[in-house]
């Protein structure tokens, strides 16, 4: 199933669309769950696990950007309702408010403005004691048919 809920396949441009949004290797490699069912919100969650750190012990900030990025990602899929639709990111900022060594983190994202072509999202990762980790904001392209 692509992102939208249909079969893969390509777009109008030749590339290969996903095979399921809510399941795909990264977001299992890194033991992201996604949650969330209200149109224009998106969570993902992660229990973070030393594969998460860097170096220093804290939660590397790929990992945050994938959280992010992929909370915008169901965020942005929930606006979509029409058949053979699916999104990917444009820009994503990422701002660390501060490091995240244990844990559960969650990223909460929600859609600012849905447009025809382009949704703008915003988003905040916290930790499980509620403090902020990471502001974020995107912008998403929808593609498809």
């Amino acid at each position: 199933m692509a992102a939208d809920g249909h079969a893969g396949g390509t777009d109008e441009s030749g590339l290969e669309k996903p095979a399921g949004f809510g399941d795909f290797p990264l977001q299992q490699f890194l033991g992201m769950e996604l949650t969330g069912d209200e149109p224009g919100e998106g969570f993902a969650h992660l229990d973070v696990g030393s594969d998460h750190l860097n170096p220093n012990g804290v939660v590397h900030g790929a990992v945050l950007f994938a959280l992010v990025d992929t909370a915008m990602g169901k965020s942005t899929m929930s606006m979509l309702d029409e058949p053979g639709r699916y999104c990917a990111s444009i820009e994503v900022a990422l701002r660390f408010i501060r490091p995240a060594v244990a844990g559960r983190l969650t990223a909460t994202a929600t859609v600012v403005k849905r447009g025809r072509n382009v949704v703008h999202l915003e988003a905040r990762v916290v930790g499980d004691d509620e403090r902020l980790v990471a502001t974020a904001a995107g912008t998403f392209a929808i593609l498809g048919d």
